[in-house]
């Protein structure tokens, strides 16, 4: 199996539609990843925190890497989520992931268990790493300490990297840390670094960033991959400003339920809205607000 070069650019972590049966509508859930591609994104890091993926069963998660690479979508355009609280699922939905060929996997640390040691992250990621077996593997690091309550320390990551030098090439961070995120990107200049938010993205490609893997590419694609492509561009400040107001925004709502709440609204179809319980979707008023206020802002930038 090829091994694929370190991602860089914009990775939507695409959003997951539900029919009312609470089912994946997956012709609708490709179409979107289609649209994500054809408006800029340089990849999809599907089955993450805002496709729901924790809330998706073995067969969901496998299912929806399967249906995609049938329908077109390269696998090397694809970083999945497979992390889990056991070895044993974390070592199957990366096995399952590796043997479609996909670009990469993002690992979120076992996230049961909490206060655990640098020492027993280290061993979980050695012996998920041993069981999958493949020299094509690649894992991107996920740092989420808001939902794992743990975070890959800079140390443990040293300490990774020099064991597995071809294996732990990246990192998509959701901490929101500037000062954790530039402390990789300074003590780790060949490892690729995704911040979660383009609010963060003109300042991290100073610093040396891969590109950004953030929820609202899913409703904003095209002019954060523009700010992407032109960071040094004169364009470059003026393009952060208009992002970064609309990451500003979603931020205000539940941020899962806000991107499905917008997808609906720019889409027509009103399925988008449905969340898998236990998330709820945004009331009517709030989603009368957000759409109010995002017209606001899109309009300002067209001026």
């Amino acid at each position: 199996m090829r091994k694929h070069e370190p991602a860089r650019g914009i990775w939507p972590p695409a959003a997951t539609p539900f029919r009312p049966d609470l089912s994946i509508d997956f012709d609708r859930y490709i179409e979107h990843c289609r649209a994500l591609l054809k408006n800029g994104a340089h990849g999809l890091a599907v089955l993450g925190t805002t496709s729901e993926a924790n809330s998706l069963d073995f067969y969901e998660r496998e299912a929806t890497l399967e249906k995609l690479i049938a329908a077109g979508v390269p696998a090397d355009k694809l970083l999945p989520g497979t992390g889990a609280s056991s070895i044993g699922d974390a070592v199957r939905l990366t096995k399952h992931a590796m043997s479609l060929h996909v670009r990469g996997v993002l690992l979120l640390p076992p996230f049961y268990y909490k206060g655990v040691s640098d020492d027993g992250l280290f061993a979980f990621v050695s012996e998920l790493i041993a069981r999958v077996g493949s020299p094509a593997l690649s894992i991107y690091l996920y740092n989420f300490p808001q939902m794992s309550a743990l975070t890959w320390s800079p140390d443990l990551i040293g300490k990774l990297i020099k064991k597995f030098p071809d294996c732990i090439v990246g990192l998509k961070d959701s901490s929101g840390n500037v000062a954790y995120m530039n402390t990789l990107l300074e003590r780790f200049p060949n490892f690729a670094v995704f911040p979660s938010s383009e609010s963060l993205l003109l300042d991290a490609m100073k610093n040396g960033a891969a590109g950004c893997i953030s929820a609202t590419a899913n409703i904003n694609v095209a002019p954060i991959s523009e700010l992407y492509g032109n960071w040094k561009g004169a364009s470059a400040e003026k393009l952060h400003k208009s992002v970064s107001a609309v990451r500003t925004l979603m931020t205000k709502f539940p941020l899962i339920s806000g991107v499905k709440a917008v997808l609906a609204e720019k889409t027509g179809a009103k399925d988008w809205v449905r969340v898998r319980p236990p998330l709820d979707a945004l009331t009517p008023a709030q989603t009368k607000d957000l759409i109010a206020a995002l017209n606001q802002i899109e309009a300002g930038a067209l001026v």
